[in-house]
């Protein structure tokens, strides 16, 4: 005798063809807090200047997000473990807009850094939920497809989203830049009131679950796999511009166009990697991130023929684009019972990626030399993959 539980709300067939509206809602929402979370670098110089302070520390405010991002996706769910996903999603982007509002008028560098970590519960928040509400909209085997949608909304805030804020700030000022990032996110959480429908949480959701979600067998190695694979990513582009231009002899023009390469694949690997994830989970689970490893070596060696160096950084796009599905898509099948849990586990192991990944870089960089840290970070990246896909022959059956 078998049994089986559907969480409240969870996706039936006739709700199914309501689902499309509400997951562009979802992607309205990823775009704009992934747009004001990497305007800072964007605009590095003006505000540094305005603020009078080094760009180094105006650098913080990215890691600052990183930082609270990663313990909002691990606690949020235990600190509200009662309320209505939606009006969850609703707060944390009313959040994320006040953060920009504040940042458009901080008048020094303390205050809008402070901003910064309120925007990081936001976007840890968000993406914690953005799996679990997407999983109560579609049936399981259309999840990846319903990521696929609102993950376009990261790729495409790197693509359109920072540059557009970039040329705001640079005709009108960045505190503009920011003040329209503001306005964006208080249209979507607007709409996210208006277009969602209700979204119950998982039952049983607290810190005692989260323990639990981390103790399943094959969970912990495939968050090592998740942070070593994203962190060997974040490793290399983190020191992408000096890669172009030392290893390609990339000017600043044509830096720009492979930056604006990178992006479009993103957009490719996104959509065509996020169609097959659903059914070829376990074959893309190891290539994909040992294409970012390829990529990485790639662009190591290719002073000797530079055209390697651009086809491997659409790889290299096209691969990072699709690795998040993935990951997503992966958890679902780890933990099937508890997916909330599980969002949170990922999102925390993806900021953990972003701050350790970044540091790991900079200090390979002034180290080693950047050959050798891409180097590395290929090599994470590959050793990540395998150990993801060796924990997903551990998930229940």
């Amino acid at each position: 005798m078998t049994t089986s539980t559907v969480p409240p709300g969870a996706a039936t067939p006739e709700s199914t063809r309501r689902a499309w509206p509400a997951l562009f809602i979802m992607f309205l929402g990823s775009f704009s807090l992934v747009t004001a979370e990497f305007l800072p670098p964007g605009v590095l110089t003006a505000l540094a200047g305005d603020l009078n302070v080094a760009e180094g520390i105006v650098g913080l405010s990215v890691s600052a997000t990183a930082l609270t991002a990663l313990l909002a996706a691990l606690g949020l769910s235990s600190l509200f473990p009662r309320v209505d996903r939606r009006t969850l999603l609703v707060a944390l982007t009313v959040a994320a807009a006040v953060s920009n509002i504040v940042v458009a008028v901080a008048p020094n560098i303390f205050l809008l850094l402070i901003a910064r970590l309120l925007l990081g519960v936001a976007v840890g928040g968000y993406w914690s939920m953005a799996l679990v509400i997407a999983s109560q909209l579609v049936p399981a085997a259309r999840l990846g497809k319903a990521m696929m949608i609102v993950n376009a909304g990261t790729t495409i805030a790197t693509v359109a989203g920072v540059p557009l804020g970039v040329l705001v700030s640079t005709v009108a000022g960045w505190r503009t830049a920011f003040a329209v990032a503001a306005g964006l996110t208080v249209i979507t959480a607007v709409a996210v009131r208006l277009v969602l429908p209700p979204i119950a949480p998982t039952p049983g959701i607290g810190r005692s679950v989260m323990g639990s979600a981390s103790r399943a067998p094959g969970v912990v190695l495939g968050l090592v796999g998740v942070v070593a694979a994203i962190g060997g990513h974040v490793a290399g582009f983190t020191y992408v511009r000096p890669a172009f231009a030392e290893l390609l002899g990339a000017g600043p023009a044509m830096i720009a166009v492979l930056l604006a390469v990178f992006g479009i694949g993103g957009v490719i690997g996104n959509f065509a990697i996020g169609a097959l994830a659903d059914r070829q989970l376990s074959v893309l689970l190891p290539t994909i991130p040992a294409a970012i490893g390829v990529s990485l070596i790639a662009i190591t060696v290719a002073d000797v023929f530079p055209p390697l160096g651009y086809l491997a950084t659409v790889l290299w796009g096209a691969a990072f684009g699709g690795v998040l599905n993935l990951v997503q898509v992966w958890v679902t099948r780890m933990l099937p019972d508890r997916v909330e849990a599980g969002s949170g586990l990922v999102v925390g192991g993806f900021q953990l990626a972003i701050i350790l990944g970044s540091a790991v870089g900079g200090r390979g960089v002034d180290g080693i030399g950047l050959v050798a840290t891409y180097l590395l970070a290929a090599a994470a990246a590959v050793i990540g993959g395998t150990l993801i896909r060796i924990a997903l022959s551990r998930a229940p059956r």
